[in-house]
């Protein structure tokens, strides 16, 4: 059992993780998850030689539990492409557990009497570069190879509407800052408090004492927030077409006037109580938009009879590209404004290095797309009202740094299309929605966000749902129109997060580099 039960420690840690998210959703486990780990890590024996391998190992199981079992849900789109991503993943917790166990782990100076572990400062220290190092990894796995910051440990926190409004400042990283900086306290101070025990003396834990103050301070900079006097707001009339087409339907082209009936029928719905703007979701017409005829007409008249705005997702096809795009009709659709979506999905949207590689036919007959990359952000311009608009194509709300960049260019609230048929009734869905709801927080607007099978809702600039379409049962994958009043700040404020972006895991990556630098230097002394 000696041998063994490090192992088991870092998979239980992998498996705690993992169950902080949909669908169990049990976010309050992530202020302890890494503990099993960190204890495997600095307690168990290690090997003889090549123990950067086990530290390595320990933390690869640790991915495992968490990223497998986090996104079992892809089991609905891809068996090898959620077990490839897994085994991707799993690096990233397994190059922390390098750095915890082998940079960072509290070593006794021979030269010194008092224990390593009764040093506060000396405890706080290695918190803060522990938190430092998985903030910076999060960042470069939301960055490399086109990045999927999915599920992010300060996701975890979502519900907690005070605390989670530091990430105006930090974005997610802070968060993760957190919650790894309390499971590395908690093992240090119950270590700390069993030596002090042992010797009948205790002493004053400041280490645990300031990281408690930290989570009040970033407690209470949260209050202070949500009762700050509100922003002058433009109040918005909002109609969200769900269709709940599923997904082998919406592919099928016997189905394509059914689902173009469909979608006339719920608009016509919404079109009754005259909202300011109907949103469709993402790819809703069943054909490109701009390059057939019938789609075209069916979709215009629409906005003809419409007196507000009329926003949509499609394919669209021009001469320098084939797009998955948002298009904003105004002026009774005279006008279009268009937006082709700049972050593509890896394997789901476009083939990587498609120009360079014959990829093999069992992958490329799973991409029934492959779209070409937008350009740039477009802020789209309301003609009813006084709004501009930063459309977010799927997956793209779950991306801080992107988001951002819709709002400093003037935008005043994000409107999301996306299709999670390809999720099923899977947690999928709701780890999406999860996902898109800091993009609020960080920049202190709203969200207006239509889904082709769930979740459709709005969300505020605080983070809080404040409707979404689901059945008496709380079932969302429904078909329906939600009909929403959204506060639109007329000018809104820009936020540090806005105006800087991820300078705070940047700094934390920094801080990881130059400890391993330092820590390389010293061992080579």
């Amino acid at each position: 059992m000696k041998r063994h039960w490090p192992w088991f420690a870092a998979l239980l840690s992998g498996l705690l993780l993992a169950v902080c998210y949909a669908p169990a959703g049990l976010g309050g486990l992530a202020w302890l998850a890494l503990t099993p780990l960190i204890c495997a890590l600095w307690f168990s024996e290690p090997w003889t030689r090549r123990e950067g391998g086990r530290l390595f190992l320990l933390g690869y199981v640790t991915g495992l539990g968490y990223f497998i079992g986090g996104f079992h849900w892809l089991i609905t789109v891809t068996i090898p492409g959620w077990i490839a991503l897994g085994l991707y993943l799993a690096v990233y917790p397994a190059l922390w557990a390098v750095f915890v166990g082998g940079v960072v782990r509290p070593r006794q100076s021979p030269f010194e009497a008092k224990p390593v572990w009764l040093k506060s400062w000396h405890n706080l220290l290695v918190a803060v570069l522990a938190a430092a190092a998985w903030t910076g990894l999060e960042w470069i796995r939301g960055t490399l190879f086109s990045g999927f910051g999915w599920n992010t440990l300060g996701i975890t926190l979502h519900e907690n509407i005070a605390l989670i409004q530091i990430c105006d400042i930090t974005g997610v990283g802070g968060l993760s800052f957190l919650l790894v900086m309390v499971n590395l306290i908690v093992v240090i101070t119950v270590k700390r408090l069993k030596m002090e025990l042992g010797r009948h003396k205790l002493r004053p834990h400041y280490d645990f004492s300031l990281t408690v103050a930290l989570i009040a301070l970033v407690f209470s900079y949260g209050v202070r927030e949500l009762f700050a006097p509100p922003q002058a707001s433009e109040s918005l009339s909002v109609a969200i077409v769900q269709a709940n087409v599923p997904l082998l339907l919406k592919r099928d082209p016997e189905h394509e006037e059914n689902i173009l009936e469909q979608h006339v029928r719920l608009t016509e719905t919404a079109m009754a109580v005259k909202p300011d703007l109907i949103v469709w979701p993402e790819a809703a017409t069943p054909r490109p938009l701009f390059t057939d005829q019938h789609n075209w007409d069916v979709v215009r008249g629409l906005a003809e009879k419409h007196e507000g705005d009329f926003l949509l997702g499609t394919v669209n096809l021009d001469k320098t590209g084939d797009f998955n795009s948002i298009v904003l009709l105004t002026e009774k659709g005279a006008t279009a404004q268009i937006y082709n979506k700049i972050h593509l999905v890896p394997y789901g949207e476009y083939l990587p290095m498609r120009d360079w590689i014959t990829w093999p036919e069992w992958i490329t007959v799973q991409i029934p797309d492959d779209f070409d990359f937008g350009c740039e952000p477009v802020v789209l311009e309301m003609a009813c009202k006084p709004v501009k608009i930063a459309p977010l194509v799927c997956f793209e709300d779950t991306l801080g740094d992107l988001a951002r960049q819709f709002v400093l260019r003037g935008a005043q609230l994000f409107v999301n299309v996306t299709n999670d048929g390809w999720f099923l009734h899977s947690a999928g869905a709701r780890q999406h929605l999860v996902n898109a709801v800091f993009r609020c927080v960080e920049t202190k607007i709203p969200m207006a966000r239509a889904a082709n099978t769930g979740v459709s809702c709005i969300i505020d600039g605080y983070g809080r749902i404040r409707q979404q379409l689901q059945n008496e049962n709380g079932d969302p994958f429904i078909e329906g129109v939600l009909f929403a009043q959204v506060d639109v700040p007329k000018s809104p404020k820009k936020t540090f997060y806005t105006l800087n972006g991820e300078v705070f895991s940047l700094a934390c990556l920094t801080l990881s580099i130059l400890t391993c630098g330092w820590a390389f230097l010293r061992r080579n002394s």
